[in-house]
């Protein structure tokens, strides 16, 4: 099974890495192992062919291989603070306060990105089909899938530790959502003794709210393992060929109004949304280098590179719960990704036509588009804001086994 790569092509500890190694396991006295023996050390080998496989064992013979592994990798988690709900409402005619628009309540943030918990780990998968030839030349197509990563928080009419001023105003949570229609006025005297103008719109002192962030990754990767350097106790290779990213995310916010009784009907839920496609898409170089360390196991490391076309898709849109309105919002961009991989691995070879492998990688993506202000609260003209951000990092565990046929 071709040696999966991940890593950027850093040429300097490759020179280190492909030195001649000396063999620890051998016998204790005589010359090193690429003399000519002339002192009880290994002698070079009389057919000038270079050897296709280490002494831990040989792969297999030319022909198609398949290999699949389990992975466990954690991810940016690219999304900004920004304050989407606060505990109270707002007097949209002054009514209560004397004021238009001002809050009545504590004010403090009942939603906010900040609150998700700690970044998760995404179990995946990644499987790959390929061609050996004689001399030791792999074509290769694998695809890399991550499970989605989710994070949630919600507000309800409970306060935290049930902390709430007399008049109960902190048990109700609001969005400074402006400039929709009546479609979403929401129903009428949300707020005991307050005027029903006054609580105006679904998200104005509404019973409950529910934010959810999501993320989803995947790669594919089509090329060749190309043989550069060999010694029967370590191999140097390239690899070069065409790359697939792609970066899902999706942030929602669901906002549900009920009237004094606890009624809610459809026409009293607001559902917000905003779609962050990234598809990247290029041509990736690198290389690898892997040495004998022990009977029947190996330890390599692989890294790689390349300069992707980002297509970054945004859309944002509110919607009723019913969906019979909705206001939507799109845009697209295109951008220059930088793309750094490393991995490495500690190979096992049991048996001839079977590898198997434990590793690490770490995936990095440069430039990439990220949600700062998740919501835009124009509804007229939603426009969240979205920044670049510098550096993006996927990194995790693998383990696997592969087969030739």
């Amino acid at each position: 099974m071709r040696h999966w790569n991940i890593g950027g092509a850093l040429l300097t500890v490759v020179a280190l890495l492909a030195a001649p190694v000396t063999a620890q396991a051998q016998l204790s006295t005589g010359t090193g192992p690429f003399t000519g023996g002339e002192d009880g050390g290994f002698q070079v080998p009389s057919s000038t062919t270079v050897p296709v496989h280490l002494p831990t064992g040989k792969a297999g013979d030319s022909g198609f291989y398949f290999g699949a592994e389990f992975v466990m990798l954690k991810q940016t988690r690219a999304i900004g603070n920004q304050s989407i709900a606060i505990r109270g409402f707002y007097d949209l005619t002054g009514e209560v306060t004397g004021t238009p628009g001002a809050v009545v309540g504590g004010e403090q943030d009942a939603l906010n990105p900040n609150m998700f918990r700690d970044k998760t780990f995404q179990p995946g998968a990644f499987m790959e089909l390929g061609y050996r030839f004689d001399d030791g030349t792999r074509l290769f197509f694998n695809h890399l899938y991550l499970y989605d990563a989710h994070y949630s928080v919600g507000a309800s009419l409970v306060p935290p530790f049930y902390r709430t001023r007399a008049d109960l105003a902190d048990t109700f949570v609001s969005g400074r959502v402006y400039n929709f229609n009546n479609f979403f006025a929401g129903p009428q005297g949300e707020v005991s003794g307050v005027p029903a103008g006054a609580t105006y719109g679904i998200w104005n002192g509404a019973s409950q709210m529910d934010m959810k962030f999501t993320q989803r990754f995947q790669q594919s990767m089509f090329g060749g393992r190309f043989p550069m350097f060999m010694t029967e106790y370590s191999r140097v290779y390239g690899t070069a060929g065409m790359q697939f990213s792609w970066f899902f995310e999706r942030f929602g916010w669901r906002t549900v109004a009920q009237d004094q009784t606890g009624f809610a009907r459809p026409q009293d839920v607001a559902v917000y949304t905003n779609t962050l496609s990234q598809r990247m898409y290029g041509p990736f170089v690198g290389c690898g280098h892997e040495i004998f360390v022990a009977n029947q196991f190996s330890l390599s490391l692989d890294l790689t590179g390349g300069v992707l076309m980002d297509v970054v898709k945004m859309r944002a849109k509110y919607k009723l719960g019913d969906e019979t309105v909705q206001s939507k919002w799109g845009q697209e961009e295109f951008r220059l990704v930088p793309n750094a991989n490393a991995a490495i691995n500690l190979w096992w070879y049991p048996v001839e036509g079977v590898q198997m492998r434990i590793g690490y990688q770490a995936l990095s993506f440069y430039n990439t588009t990220y949600m700062i202000d998740p919501v835009g609260f124009d509804f007229g003209n939603i426009a969240p804001e979205y920044r670049v951000k510098a550096f993006r990092l996927l990194h995790g565990f693998n383990v696997g086994v592969g087969f030739f046929f």
